[in-house]
């Protein structure tokens, strides 16, 4: 070892799904917009914005990173809403010609990125778009340990979704194995 600190592991957070859910045939509930950001002519749908969210994420042992194709509005619209601060958020590259090659395999089109941004880090990746081809590349081509944490868009994040990324966050010891959480993730651990 070289005596450098180990960095905690980042959670990389969708907005549309996880946080603002849709889909689903009754209607959601919502909630108060508080003090609105400025630009107040909002997205209709931040009212699904359950404010506990940010107290939760905030609460677990990572470093949370927006990446969603809400980019900086993330920060400007919905942190304000649940409580969170401004978020490094991930910049998603111009389309190329590896993107039609990955749409062909299945492969979602933010995995390469996640995984270029973690660089070796352990992560937690949190959509509701997330296959099990996504989980096999990651567990190839990322060397720490990874859970993609699929999320059901039409409930958004739930209490056992906190419970399963909180204890993968804290377990301990090295394993090269793949396995899936309860809630519909792979563990894989380098």
């Amino acid at each position: 070892m070289t005596g450098s600190a180990v960095q905690r592991p980042l959670l990389f957070l969708d907005v549309d799904g996880p946080l603002i859910p849709f889909g689903a045939t009754e209607p959601y509930p919502t909630y108060p917009a508080g003090s609105e950001p400025p630009g107040g002519d909002a997205h209709p749908l931040l009212t699904r914005l359950d404010p506990g969210h940010g107290a939760r994420l905030a609460m677990l042992p990572c470093d949370l990173v927006w990446a969603t194709t809400w980019m900086d509005d993330a920060n400007e619209l919905v942190a304000p809403r649940i409580g969170l601060p401004r978020l490094p958020v991930v910049t998603w590259p111009e389309p190329s010609a590896i993107d039609g090659q990955d749409e062909r395999l299945g492969l979602h089109w933010k995995t390469r990125t996640l995984v270029e941004w973690a660089a070796g880090r352990p992560f937690i990746w949190v959509d509701d778009e997330i296959t099990g081809i996504d989980r096999a590349w990651v567990a190839t081509h990322h060397r720490g340990r990874a859970l993609l944490h699929r999320v059901d868009a039409r409930q958004g994040l739930t209490d056992t979704d906190y419970v399963s990324l909180d204890a993968w966050l804290r377990e301990a010891g090295p394993s090269t194995t793949v396995r899936h959480s309860p809630a519909g993730g792979t563990r894989s651990r380098g």
